[in-house]
C-alpha cells in the first residue's frame, strides 16, 4: 500500500446530508488499514464560489492544501467535487508561479503558505491506487455472488480529465473494478456516463427529475437489485427523488440507492446497522436479508 494515513476532508454536504456516506467510508478504511486523521479547521473547497469568484476559489481551496501541508499529510475526500477542486488548484498553482504568489499573499493573513507538497485523492482512487483490488477481495468475508447492481460515478469524479485522471470518463472502469472485487455483478446499461440531473435542480427541478428518471429507466431496464454511487449529491439526487419520481411520473422503481463503501463493507461482513443503511429513503430490506443474515466464510 503506497499510504496508509490521511487527512480526512469532508467537506460541506456530507455531515450535514449523507453522514451514512461517511460512517461506511470510516468502516471500511479501518477494516483496510487506512488511518485517517482530522481536518477539524478546514472550510469549503471553494467550487461553489468559481461562478462568481475565480480567486476566492483558489483562496478556499489553497488554505485547505495549506493546512494540510502544515501536518504532512495527504487529502482524502468523499466528495469528487472536493477533490477535483483541491487537485485543480493544486495543479494550476504549482504551474504559475505569479499565481502562486498572489494566492500566497492572503494565505500569510493566517499564517499560512501554499507549497504543493500534497495532493488530494477521492475514495474510489484510494482504493485503487493505495489499497488495491487484491486487498480488497482478500478482506471480503461475505461475497455478494448472486447480487446484480449497477453503477453511477457522475461527473466530477472522472471529469476534468486533465487533473482528475485516474480513469476514463468515458468508458470508466474502476468502480466497475471495486463493485466486481465484492462478489456482486456489476452490469452494463445505456447512457451509464449521463449526469444525475442534480446541477440542473437550481435552473429546472422538472428537468433534473426527468433525468434522474431516464437514468432509472435504463437501470431498471436491467434488472439492477441496487445503483452503487460514489457522490453525495448524485446520492442524494436519487435517494430523495426516487419516491418523487416514482409519483411523479407514474414508475415502479424499487431500487435501493447504495455507497460503494456500504456495498463493501456488507462483503466484508458488517452489519447493516454499523454501515447506516437505516439511513437510506429508498429500502434496502431485499439486499440486506438476502445476505446479512449469511455467515461470513473464515
Amino acid at each position: 500500500m503506497a499510504n496508509s494515513k490521511y487527512l480526512i476532508f469532508l467537506g460541506c454536504a456530507i455531515p450535514y446530508r449523507v453522514s451514512s456516506f461517511e460512517i461506511s467510508s470510516r468502516k471500511v478504511l479501518a477494516k483496510l488499514g487506512v488511518e485517517l486523521a482530522e481536518m477539524p479547521e478546514f472550510n469549503c473547497c471553494g467550487l461553489p464560489f468559481d461562478p462568481v469568484s475565480h480567486e476566492t476559489m483558489l483562496i478556499l481551496a489553497a488554505k485547505n492544501l495549506a493546512m494540510a501541508e502544515q501536518v504532512g499529510l495527504n487529502i482524502l475526500t468523499l466528495c469528487p467535487g472536493c477533490a477535483g477542486t483541491l487537485k485543480k488548484v493544486n495543479k494550476i498553482l504549482k504551474a504559475d508561479k505569479s499565481l502562486k504568489e498572489k494566492i500566497n499573499g492572503h494565505l500569510k493573513e493566517a499564517g499560512l503558505e501554499f507549497k504543493g507538497t500534497v495532493e488530494t485523492k477521492h475514495l474510489l482512487q484510494l482504493l485503487k491506487e493505495d489499497v488495491g483490488v487484491e486487498k480488497i477481495k482478500a478482506a471480503v468475508t461475505r461475497p455478494l455472488t448472486g447480487l446484480k447492481v449497477a453503477e453511477h460515478n457522475g461527473c466530477h469524479i472522472l471529469r476534468p480529465k486533465e487533473f482528475i485522471g485516474f480513469d476514463d470518463p468515458e468508458d470508466p472502469q474502476t468502480l466497475k473494478m471495486l463493485i466486481e472485487a465484492t462478489g456482486a455483478t456489476c452490469l452494463d446499461y445505456i447512457d451509464e456516463t449521463e449526469c444525475c440531473g442534480a446541477p440542473s435542480v437550481g435552473v429546472s427541478d422538472k428537468i433534473a427529475l426527468q433525468l434522474a428518471r431516464d437514468k432509472l429507466n435504463h437501470i431498471k431496464m436491467v434488472e439492477a437489485q441496487a445503483l452503487v454511487t460514489v457522490c453525495p449529491f448524485c446520492h442524494i439526487m436519487y435517494d430523495t427523488n426516487e419516491l418523487r419520481i416514482e409519483k411523479t411520473f407514474n414508475e415502479v422503481y424499487g431500487i435501493p440507492i447504495l455507497h460503494y463503501p456500504q456495498l463493501l463493507g456488507l462483503a466484508m461482513g458488517m452489519s447493516p446497522e454499523e454501515l447506516a443503511f437505516s439511513e437510506l429513503r429508498v429500502n434496502a430490506k431485499k439486499i440486506v436479508e438476502q445476505f446479512a443474515t449469511q455467515g461470513a466464510k473464515q
